[in-house]
């Protein structure tokens, strides 16, 4: 009787031996609660999940700097309206704070950052370049506030999906930024509005319209 406690109580050991074993290899294989396996373009960092959209949104916020701190220097002398000048100004004190920030955040986090503006940047670079007065006024307003526009768009989607801390404090400043730069263009009463892209159609249209 002894004996046969003894073989059941060893088998019951052998069994919590094997049942241990598979407790930890799942634990280890399987995510935790609340974090996602990682998938591709993404990459684990200390301040939380780094994902392609974080990424973009850095590059985007470099280049906007790129282009928008000398066209608001270049502003100073080729714009008539002294309220241009002015928003020209702004633009180049926001964005070189900015651009201080972006490449130490791209530091910390290991994200490239390029050392040009973009095709379309270099574009409306060069046409302002061939502008002055009363046309350099319109299209400067015009152009940058466009720009704004798109990057806006980026720059509120990653301050409200990103996974990472610290993406999410450098978007919410950015958020700020755009914002702010996007009211003083206005403020020129030069922008047209109706030239804008217009806001997405929300589906199903809210109040039953069809």
């Amino acid at each position: 009787m002894r004996r046969r406690f003894a073989d059941i109580a060893g088998t019951t050991v052998m069994l919590g031996g094997f049942v241990l074993a598979a407790v930890v290899t799942v634990a280890l294989v399987l995510p935790s609660a609340g974090q996602p396996a990682l998938g591709a373009g993404w990459r684990a960092t200390s301040t939380g999940p780094l994902g392609p959209a974080d990424i973009d949104f850095l590059i985007k916020v470099r280049q906007a700097g790129l282009w928008e701190i000398p066209t608001g220097q270049q502003a100073q002398t080729s714009a008539q309206s002294e309220k241009v000048k002015d928003v020209g100004r702004h633009l180049v004190e926001d964005h070189t704070k900015l651009d201080i920030e972006v490449r130490k955040v791209a530091a910390q986090l290991g994200v490239d950052l390029p050392s040009a503006a973009s095709p379309d940047q270099q574009r409306w670079m060069a046409q302002l370049s061939s502008k002055t007065g009363a046309s350099y006024d319109r299209d400067f307003a015009n152009l940058l506030r466009a720009a704004h526009g798109k990057v806006f768009t980026v720059v509120a989607a990653v301050r409200a999906g990103t996974r990472n801390d610290e993406i999410r404090k450098f978007a919410q400043k950015a958020v700020v930024v755009v914002m702010r730069h996007m009211t003083l263009l206005e403020s020129t009463g030069l922008v047209d509005h109706f030239a804008l892209p217009e806001p997405p159609t929300p589906s199903p249209l809210p109040g039953g319209i069809k």
